[in-house]
């Protein structure tokens, strides 16, 4: 999977943030609540989708009819990373951190060349301060809801 492709799953994947907790999702990506875990569906549902297979639909532009704050996703995350205070809002490493994803410069440079960085990525930080752009306005396109202060629009 891309590092974009991750980055996504890991937001967009449960809803807080971990795809690997993946369960069954109802028609429309919906995923069951406590009260309807076991019901019988009142119509017939489609096939159930995992998470991450709609995470993955998601990343690469299959939007569901779901949509995700990443804001409130990022920010349950960085209340449960204790000590470790990650700026998820102005850094991409921080952000990569938070969502547990290798956040090297060689991974940066890797997600650099996925997503066109068309500068020198030998200037890390102006690498860096595109690619959270970059990022952000992705998950706003891929049908996540992102502070509109995040999105970049060229």
């Amino acid at each position: 999977m891309s590092i974009f492709g991750k980055i996504a799953s890991s937001i967009f994947g449960s809803g807080e943030g971990h795809a690997a907790e993946a369960e069954p999702v109802a028609a429309g990506g919906i995923p069951p609540t406590p009260a309807t875990k076991g019901a019988a569906p009142a119509a017939p549902a489609a096939a159930p989708r995992s998470v991450a297979a709609t995470a993955a639909a998601w990343a690469f532009g299959g939007k569901d009819n779901q949509t995700v704050d990443v804001a409130v996703v990022l920010d349950k995350l960085t209340l449960s990373a204790g000590a470790q205070q990650l700026q998820w809002r102005t850094s991409i490493v921080d952000m990569m951190k938070l969502l547990k994803l290798d956040s090297s410069l060689a991974a940066r440079k890797a997600l650099a060349d996925e997503l066109k960085y068309p500068g020198d990525k030998n200037d890390s930080a102006t690498m860096n301060i595109w690619l959270h752009k970059q990022v952000m306005t992705k998950l706003a396109e891929n049908g996540g809801v992102v502070p509109k202060e995040l999105v970049h629009k060229a």
